[in-house]
């Protein structure tokens, strides 16, 4: 099926500040062709880790089988419920440089950070630099979700305690990652300078 079910959509896509037990990436993608003023869609679908290979670089896979026309222009669409690893970042970061005809926009329900705390955030960092788009989930990306990669049956989503909140913590952690450094450190000397 193309769609997924209900309750695994649900398990791997809740926005929990602590996910434990998650260990899989599920991957919700639309993909459009822009024709100047209008759109037209070419494929949705999903995908989840396989095999020690990570969702992001296996739709890299998918993707680069199309041979894509250079002379137009795509638009890609992720829903993911972790954001990329700092491997997958990098990944995806050459892969949009190769393709400057192509747009990336993520959507992730959750932040992952490894071991080593800094390396995920630099990989955001990097993708972004490379120019994907890069957002948290809100109720709004659930909601479209639910209706377009969902067998739900005609059941309305419905969201659960604290899906705005941890949106809104998950929102600002990734703004402060995306933040250009010396934005950063001029925050951290007008909080000083406060005695904050």
């Amino acid at each position: 099926s193309l769609l997924m079910k209900r309750k695994l959509f649900l398990y791997n896509f809740k926005n929990l500040r602590w996910a434990k037990g998650r260990r899989e990436t599920y991957l919700c993608y639309v993909v459009k062709r822009r024709d100047s003023a209008t759109s037209c869609s070419l494929d949705f679908g999903y995908l989840r880790n396989q095999m020690g290979c990570h969702v992001e670089v296996l739709f890299l896979r998918y993707i680069s089988a199309w041979d894509l026309d250079p002379a137009r222009c795509y638009r890609i669409t992720w829903f993911t419920s972790w954001s990329p690893c700092y491997d997958c970042a990098r990944h995806v970061a050459n892969f949009l440089r190769a393709y400057p005809n192509l747009t990336l926009r993520i959507f992730t329900a959750r932040l992952y950070f490894c071991e080593d705390r800094k390396a995920e955030p630099e990989g955001l960092r990097r993708l972004h630099k490379a120019g994907a788009q890069i957002a948290i989930m809100t109720f709004k990306d659930y909601f479209y979700c639910w209706n377009t990669f969902v067998e739900n049956r005609e059941k309305t989503f419905k969201a659960w305690e604290g899906l705005h909140e941890n949106s809104v913590h998950l929102s600002r952690k990734l703004r402060r990652i995306l933040l250009p450094l010396y934005e950063v450190d001029d925050l951290r000397d007008a909080f000083k300078t406060l005695g904050l």
